[in-house]
């Protein structure tokens, strides 16, 4: 337990210590900073029309303005995603200490989770950022804030669901532009899986749909914590991390 966390926080120290930990949390407040101003003023011009018409039921805040928020937080994170975890690995080969990490007396899979839970943590700081838009709602409202946590639940759930993707795609490659450029591929192709449900109902179609992560959101968006959906990003992440190790092993062994 002491490496693993002896190497997320060098790894977090790593991400701090240049700008790519500023630079990601920077885009996601402006891009994210714009949904919520736009997804607010919405809500007040539709809330002022509802009320010059005599319309007297009030106005969800959650289902008008936080729903669709996380939805969008979601899609960002698709972007960053790859940002966080394509030098994980990429790096140490590059930079000729894969070696060093290899032979040294850490175990394969301390040296994985502490990777990873740093690129969570990472991700966890990202979505602070929204966190903290949302918080402002109730300078203003009363937004039912149980909702909210379930939805940004789902967001680092997601999130580490494909970062464990990301990590395994690290280990492949010594060039961070194609395990950033891999890995978003990857992202988007878990990301668009359900669509083949629009037009084919067969069995495999069903089965190649459920594994959209997608599909497996709109729960949490909606406020709805599912242990379907739970077991489905634990699994992704257990399968993620499982491919990193056989991977890391199979370099040992190349070694």
């Amino acid at each position: 337990m002491t490496n693993i966390l002896i190497i997320c926080r060098k790894e977090m120290k790593s991400y701090f210590a240049s700008p790519i930990a500023y630079l990601l949390m920077a885009i996601f407040a402006v891009i994210f900073g714009y949904f919520f101003y736009s997804a607010t003023a919405f809500f007040v011009i539709r809330g002022m029309e509802s009320q010059m018409m005599g319309r007297g039921m009030p106005m969800d805040v959650n289902e008008w303005v936080i729903r669709p928020l996380l939805s969008n937080a979601s899609v960002i994170g698709l972007f960053l995603i790859p940002m966080i975890t394509m030098r994980l690995f990429a790096e140490e080969k590059r930079s000729g200490t894969m070696e060093l990490l290899m032979t040294s007396p850490v175990r394969d899979l301390e040296t994985i989770f502490g990777k990873y839970f740093s690129a969570l943590l990472m991700y966890g700081c990202i979505l602070g950022v929204a966190a903290l838009n949302l918080a402002i709602l109730f300078l203003y409202g009363k937004p039912d804030w149980k909702p909210m946590l379930v939805g940004l639940l789902g967001l680092l759930l997601q999130g580490g669901s494909l970062l464990a993707i990301g990590t395994f795609i690290s280990t492949t490659t010594r060039n961070q532009i194609i395990a950033g450029g891999a890995t978003f591929a990857a992202c988007l192709m878990l990301w668009v899986l359900d669509w083949v449900a629009a037009y084919e109902q067969a069995a495999w179609a069903k089965v190649v749909s459920y594994l959209s992560v997608v599909q497996h959101f709109e729960s949490f968006a909606k406020g709805v914590l599912d242990s379907k959906d739970v077991v489905f990003f634990v699994s992704m992440i257990i399968f993620g991390l499982f491919l990193t190790a056989r991977s890391l092993e199979s370099l040992r062994w190349r070694a």
